[in-house]
């Protein structure tokens, strides 16, 4: 039988259309074009299970709570405690038992680029979202972790229908309507709060890039308000904005 080209070959990995048999039979053919092919689809193949693997170990607390008899399972987390300019964000989601997506993880361990994406099909696929957003202003006026507070109960007046059970990253908080855990470093271990996280962190991300537009020498589209060495400089250079947070001291030493 006629070996096929190297050429033809590619475009079958590339269309998923080679079963694992004609694979098997491709290993003894010995050219180099060849063998990079195959090499290419099981480094692939390997990363695809190591995701199928994660999204598992993440699912474990929906799937606990499924069969605790809950049917709607929210993660929530939030985006913002720690920057000495603009608003803290928080983020409540519930997905949908069937919910699939590979790559899954933390908002900060994902690049920008997959973010926006998974932001995007986040809020397409949800069952409900809710999104808060509290200023600096109100940080001042209550501080951070009562704003964070605040912003992650008004997330939960928002979903319809109601959460069963609440999956939180790290905050405990009383007066709840259902059920909720704190998980620590939650947005590793939780699909719901790492959805959560995603919605939170490019809700706020965005609004600072608005931020940046409006007062460019703190550069907040690169810093997102934490106290960069060039953030600190320019308080001490040209004081504050009106977007910093008074309450932290780097900004209240800074005020003129």
């Amino acid at each position: 039988m006629e070996k096929q080209s190297i050429a033809v070959i590619k475009q079958l990995f590339e269309s998923e259309k080679l079963d694992e048999t004609y694979i098997k039979e491709l290993k003894s053919d010995e050219r180099k074009g060849v063998q990079k092919l195959i090499e290419q689809y099981e480094r692939k193949k390997l990363k695809e299970k190591a995701l199928e693997e994660n999204f598992l170990r993440m699912s474990q607390y929906e799937q606990r709570s499924y069969a605790n008899g809950c049917q709607y399972i929210a993660g929530m987390d939030e985006a913002g405690r720690g920057p000495l300019a603009g608003p803290v964000v928080a983020a409540a989601v519930i997905l949908p038992r069937d919910f699939k997506l590979l790559g899954l993880n933390d908002s900060k361990q994902l690049n920008e680029e997959t973010r926006e994406k998974f932001f995007t099909i986040i809020k397409e696929k949800a069952v409900s979202y809710g999104i808060s957003i509290i200023d600096n202003q109100k940080i001042d006026q209550v501080n951070i972790y009562e704003a964070t507070k605040l912003a992650m109960f008004n997330t939960i007046r928002q979903l319809d229908p109601a959460p069963d059970h609440i999956l939180i990253d790290a905050v405990s908080l009383n007066r709840l309507p259902c059920t909720s855990e704190a998980i620590t470093k939650g947005d590793q271990k939780s699909i719901s709060i790492a959805a959560a996280s995603i919605l939170a962190k490019v809700t706020r991300d965005n609004l600072m890039n608005d931020l940046d537009k409006e007062y460019p020498a703190y550069g907040f589209a690169s810093n997102m308000g934490y106290g960069t060495k060039q953030h600190l400089d320019m308080l001490t250079e040209q004081g504050i904005s009106p977007y910093h947070r008074k309450s932290y001291a780097p900004v209240r030493n800074a005020i003129k």
